[in-house]
């Protein structure tokens, strides 16, 4: 049994069963899916570093990524309709388990200066939205050419609620930090680019 899949039933399971009463375990929220999306906008025009950054997708989440195309020309950012502007790849069933366990144990306590997920991360809808500057925090890009992108992780669950998903991600094993932790962070960002 994977790791996650354990700690969903060992720890998840009565968490959420004692926080909330619930009269069907169907109705015990759980991940559905997890999309990755890859903007290419800097790199578009060359082909090559196209195929690298599809690789280094590919490579993070073990599945090949699918082009997202531009469905209007916009000339001032030099898109041409049905020009390729993104890669998004959507995870499912074991797949999403491996990368999602590598991303709780393995990528984000590499995050430089991690204190935590912001706590407006999880939507209303039961959402986690986690941006990711760069990519290199994942093992395999290290090994790759290209690295350094941004990368878009939503978590997608079935809970009906902004506190039963935070609950359902913190017994996951997601770090959240508090209010205070982001405002010194910003805080802090800001005094460091005074002269």
């Amino acid at each position: 049994m994977h790791p996650l899949t354990t700690r969903y039933k060992e720890i998840c399971l009565p968490k959420l069963t004692e926080s909330h009463q619930y009269s069907s375990t169907y109705l015990i929220p759980r991940v559905s899916k997890v999309s990755v999306n890859c903007g290419i906008g800097d790199v578009m025009t060359n082909g090559k570093a196209v195929d690298e950054v599809v690789k280094l997708l590919a490579s993070i989440t073990g599945q090949k990524p699918a082009e997202a195309k531009a469905r209007n020309a916009i000339s001032g950012f030099k898109i041409r309709k049905d020009q390729v502007v993104g890669l998004k790849t959507t995870l499912r069933g074991g797949r999403m388990n491996d990368f999602l366990f590598k991303l709780i144990e393995i990528a984000l306590p590499r995050t430089r200066d991690f204190r935590g997920l912001k706590p407006s991360a999880v939507t209303e809808d039961g959402s986690l939205n986690i941006g990711i500057r760069d990519s290199t925090i994942f093992p395999e890009a290290a090994e790759l050419e290209g690295t350094g992108h941004g990368l878009q992780v939503t978590v997608v669950s079935n809970a009906r609620s902004k506190d039963e998903a935070r609950l359902l991600y913190e017994s996951l094993g997601f770090v959240f930090g508090s209010a205070e932790d982001t405002a010194t962070k910003k805080k802090g960002r800001k005094s460091s680019y005074k002269r």
